[in-house]
């Protein structure tokens, strides 16, 4: 099948707004739990999973960490415009980015923008029991996304805690409310860390500490990834052939002992979540890349939208990473820092996934897509399935656990 000529209206389903779930369960792992394995559909509840896990299993997560991403000012006029920062532009780092005090840069989407002339917008906010002021500045615009530049009236606050302060969770517009005080707790991972998503790694949202120690239990080994979860996630496909499409592109971060782990498990691996699937399959292309065209890889390592399709397919897993693993022993790092435009959907052979722990994707996504490419065309009888048994749909809904059909 020729990837590029996929039609999005073949992965189309109905799916009812009262199917939608607009708040999480109050408990964590009490979510349903679907489970595909061996051509067989099965159903429990989530808090079980370890029960279809065994100790060959390594289960990798995105420990990325949602930051409170939207900003609302209101103009003199009374229009409210809304800031959404999606990424760091000066410091361009993540982590320097949060920690700049007075001023940064961030790349970001604007609502309302017909009514912001120009000139600075200014809120207040507050902050350990003193009131400041926060005031954003437009400096360019390029496709849409504008560069804004915020400055703040303390040297001692970092930018961490100016959106903290008055920073919004930026939740899903397809569950049409706005956020509330619980969503900062629940719209995370319990083992979120690093802060730079704009959307939550959802598969991640079931697990409690007692199904981690379930699966430790079970002699079941974890390792951690980072990609942080852009805007671009929600949008939509437009066009009649995927081809046609532009996926958008987001950052990852993998440490060199993790990468040692996934190198030793390669044929075992169990993902949470389609975030930490981009990062693995894009993880095994760089290594191919590094080891097929090293001075583009060394350029800037990332991996646009197509390029892997016409890399060569019989590298094995274990070879690819190792080359990476080795680059980053040659030059000193413990961090591969390196960005994805990689897009995966029917046509697609996956390299490093055994199972994908996942939620329910909306019709005609590029999510939907990549459970298609694992799964097949059977992912229309697990989502009829979901839908006949009370399952709830998209980020705040139930699971599922789907096995490779070609492993």
């Amino acid at each position: 099948m020729d990837t590029k000529e996929v039609l999005i209206d073949d992965y189309n389903y109905d799916l009812p707004q009262e199917r939608i779930a607009k708040y999480p369960l109050a408990q964590r792992d009490e979510s349903k739990l679907l489970i595909y394995k061996n051509q067989d559909i099965l159903q429990d509840v989530f808090k079980n999973i370890a029960d279809y896990l065994d100790s060959s299993y390594l289960l990798i997560r995105n420990n990325t960490k949602v930051f409170q991403a939207r900003l609302l000012f209101k103009k003199e006029t009374g229009a409210e415009i809304e800031i959404f920062c999606l990424d760091p532009l000066d410091p361009s780092d993540y982590a320097l980015s949060f920690q700049s005090k007075n001023h940064c840069i961030w790349n970001c989407l604007i609502g309302n923008q017909k009514r912001w002339k120009g000139q600075d917008l200014t809120k207040s906010f507050d902050f350990e029991g003193k009131t400041y002021s926060l005031s954003a500045t437009k400096i360019s615009e390029d496709s849409g996304i504008n560069a804004i530049k915020f400055s703040w009236d303390n040297s001692e606050i970092t930018f961490a805690d100016v959106m903290e302060a008055c920073g919004l969770i930026p939740l899903p517009p397809y569950l049409h409310r706005d956020a509330e005080d619980s969503d900062k707790v629940r719209y995370q991972t319990i083992y979120s860390k690093f802060e730079g998503s704009v959307a939550a790694p959802t598969a991640g949202l079931h697990f409690t500490p007692e199904v981690l120690e379930s699966l430790k239990a079970k002699n079941i080994d974890t390792a951690e990834l980072t990609l942080h979860v852009g805007a671009g996630t929600f949008k939509p496909v437009k066009t009649e052939c995927i081809g046609e499409h532009e996926m958008h592109t987001e950052h990852f971060f993998v440490r060199k002992a993790e990468l040692k782990k996934i190198i030793d498990n390669a044929q075992n691996i169990v993902a949470v979540g389609t975030t930490t699937v981009r990062t693995l399959e894009s993880l095994y292309w760089l290594g191919v890349k590094l080891l097929t065209r090293q001075d583009e890889f060394e350029e800037n390592y990332h991996l646009s939208q197509w390029e892997v399709y016409d890399m060569p397919q019989d590298i094995s897993p274990k070879e690819s990473l190792n080359a990476l693993y080795n680059y980053l022993l040659d030059n000193n790092l413990e961090l591969l820092h390196a960005s994805t435009q990689i897009i995966i959907a029917p046509g697609y052979h996956y390299k490093l996934l055994k199972a994908l722990i996942t939620n329910f994707h909306q019709p005609k996504s590029t999510l939907l897509l990549l459970i298609a490419a694992l799964i097949g065309d059977k992912w229309k009888e697990v989502y009829h399935f979901a839908m006949e048994n009370n399952f709830r749909f998209l980020s705040y809904g139930d699971s599922s656990l789907l096995f490779n059909r070609n492993l």
